[in-house]
């Protein structure tokens, strides 16, 4: 029997897949097999799975959604770890809010406005999860993560403990909360009072987005940061790349900061299409952009 075999052995009786598609667990809808995908229901699930995984010499993978990633057509060995819809409770206590890792950031804008708060108006529509934004410090507009986000309750060194969040832990699409050093199970963010206006505000947010950005077709979102002094979108836009296209790839011809998949794309033209952008928006304006997404896996 091999190690994978005694790994998905050793955990009997939880939510396990073999050879899933990645293209299933991610928005960009491409992706090879992973070798096994566990659904984790609870901490307790998570610790288990980690230490087999280092029991039996193998690899593992923390995602949410999947909505920053690319994962290469060869897809993931070891365990893939999806902290989803099981660990997505939620509780408030006056202008304090709890929630687990796993919740949707877009659902946890749209309760916490409908419970009279505002501080997340900008999160609506982002098609994260908690976890992933306090592994990012997501952010839009003029909001981000760390303007609320005030101690985590995190797996560290096969351990869960809870801690103050610090200014530093977080700065410009970084965080020191990532995955695998450091796994965000749930959250504690302060929020305030609403103005009488945070449902307008979280509703223009939605109608920008729905004007500005190719919602209709599957994307990692953002692909590159935004580069200081610049726009990543305007930069590609400049360069003439507005609509190019690799194979199923293509740059949005409504945001340019967008790659989106066209309907049949693999990993292999996103990736291609990404070096040909980043090479051409050098050559034309000497900024080199930097990814905003994760690229895992095989080729």
């Amino acid at each position: 029997m091999g190690q994978l075999d005694e790994l998905i052995k050793a955990l009997d009786g939880m939510e396990l897949e073999r050879g899933l598609s990645m293209s299933q667990l991610t928005t960009f809808r491409l992706g090879g097999p992973a070798d096994a995908v566990l659904f984790v229901k609870t901490e307790e699930e998570l610790l288990k799975a980690i230490l087999a995984c280092r029991e039996h010499a193998l690899p593992y993978h923390i995602i949410g959604n999947g909505s920053n990633l690319i994962v290469r057509d060869g897809g993931l060995r070891g365990l893939v770890l999806v902290i989803g819809k099981h660990m997505a409770g939620f509780s408030q206590s006056g202008t304090q809010i709890i929630a687990g890792a796993g919740l949707s950031l877009t659902a946890l804008a749209r309760e916490t406005v409908r419970l009279g708060l505002m501080g997340l108006e900008w999160a609506c529509g982002i098609p994260g999860t908690l976890g992933g934004a306090c592994a990012m410090n997501a952010g839009a507009y003029t909001g981000e993560l760390k303007q609320s986000l005030k101690r985590v309750r995190i797996l560290e060194n096969y351990t869960i403990y809870e801690r103050d969040v610090e200014p530093c832990d977080l700065g410009y699409r970084k965080s020191i909360y990532g995955a695998p050093d450091k796994i965000v199970l749930s959250a504690m963010l302060e929020l305030s009072e609403d103005d009488g206006f945070a449902q307008k505000r979280q509703a223009d947010y939605l109608c920008s987005r729905e004007k500005k950005q190719p919602l209709a077709f599957a994307s990692a979102g953002s692909v590159f940061k935004r580069p200081k002094g610049h726009y990543a979108g305007q930069l590609i836009e400049a360069a003439g790349l507005k609509g190019a296209r690799l194979g199923g790839a293509m740059v949005s011809d409504l945001h340019a900061g967008f790659i989106i998949n066209t309907g049949d794309a693999t990993a292999s033209d996103v990736l291609g299409l990404i070096e040909r952008v980043r090479k051409t928006v050098f050559e034309t304006s000497g900024v080199e952009l930097e990814l905003e997404v994760k690229v895992w896996g095989d080729d």
